[in-house]
């Protein structure tokens, strides 16, 4: 099939880009990587008049690590993340749940800031956001504004971005101290979405326990979730003595609205999830006992 008829429009600032789609609204749509919008045009899945392409605008291509954070900008590929020698030093965890996305061909044009703002809940990134506490950088005609990862995603493939307003980057903090990240996903084909995964970090002090830790669940709902009955269950813990099992089990435990498919049903789904959990524990111990 072929997408229906729509105007293509490529600002060259920031600015230009938001004038369109303050006149546009509704319909018009971002085009960054175009590796889940372009699909979906061409199965009709969905339709816009206006498309406003992202890749002539300056300013929006950079991985920069400041103030304690590290800032992704809107056109930064997922592939140019995964090679990032700064992301992987400041914010393992991202760069360690790249390889899962897809195929190499779809991370050399799919974009980071594009992932996240898609919104889908069996996506990688916005569970990996939703861990660390990243910050999306929002602009409108009104001016810049900064939305937590917590209040960012409002459900499938539904965000707080406004229709007149253009995601320009993700910022995601480094944890300092004695840290440990983890990620796990349970695919049937490696590149395809996932049935299940977990992304995890915690930090522990110097007599071994537990003083941090996330847990962000991904395909168990209509957007990423956090355990949080799970982080609660290993805090102050020793290290050691924490039942990475048990863990899985917790964690699962509070979800009451996991969906069911021709993938599998919310039982499996949360067996699956409870068995990532415990995978994505398991790899972030070791890295903080070593470390």
């Amino acid at each position: 099939m072929k997408p229906s008829s729509f105007e293509y429009h490529a600002p060259e600032t920031v600015e230009e880009a938001v004038e369109l789609l303050t006149q546009f609204g509704d319909n018009a749509k971002i085009l960054a990587g175009g590796q889940s919008l372009v699909p979906m045009l061409a199965l009709r899945l969905t339709a816009f008049e206006h498309l406003v392409d992202l890749r002539r605008i300056d300013g929006l291509d950079g991985i920069d690590r400041r103030d304690g954070t590290v800032r992704v900008g809107a056109k930064v590929t997922e592939s140019a993340v995964e090679r990032s020698a700064a992301m992987a030093e400041a914010a393992s965890l991202v760069t360690r749940s790249t390889p899962h996305i897809g195929h190499f061909q779809i991370r050399n044009r799919g974009t980071l800031c594009g992932s996240i703002a898609h919104a889908d809940p069996a996506a990688e990134y916005p569970a990996v956001a939703v861990a660390l506490g990243a910050e999306m950088e929002v602009v409108s005609r009104r001016g810049p504004r900064t939305v937590s990862a917590a209040d960012f995603f409002k459900g499938f493939w539904t965000t707080d971005i406004g229709a007149d307003e253009l995601l320009i980057a993700v910022t995601f903090p480094l944890w300092n101290g004695r840290c440990g990240f983890g990620f796990q996903e349970f695919a049937r084909r490696h590149g395809d979405f996932a049935i299940s995964g977990a992304a995890i970090g915690i930090e522990a002090d110097a007599d071994d326990r537990i003083t941090r830790c996330a847990i962000a669940l991904m395909g168990m709902g209509a957007i990423p979730e956090r355990a949080r009955a799970g982080e609660s269950a290993v805090l102050r813990s020793k290290i050691g003595e924490v039942s990475a099992k048990e863990l899985g089990r917790i964690a699962v435990s509070e979800l009451d609205s996991v969906p069911s498919d021709m993938h599998g049903s919310a039982a499996y789904r949360k067996r699956i999830g409870a068995a990532m959990v415990e995978r994505a524990w398991n790899e972030a111990l070791i890295e903080v006992t070593n470390g």
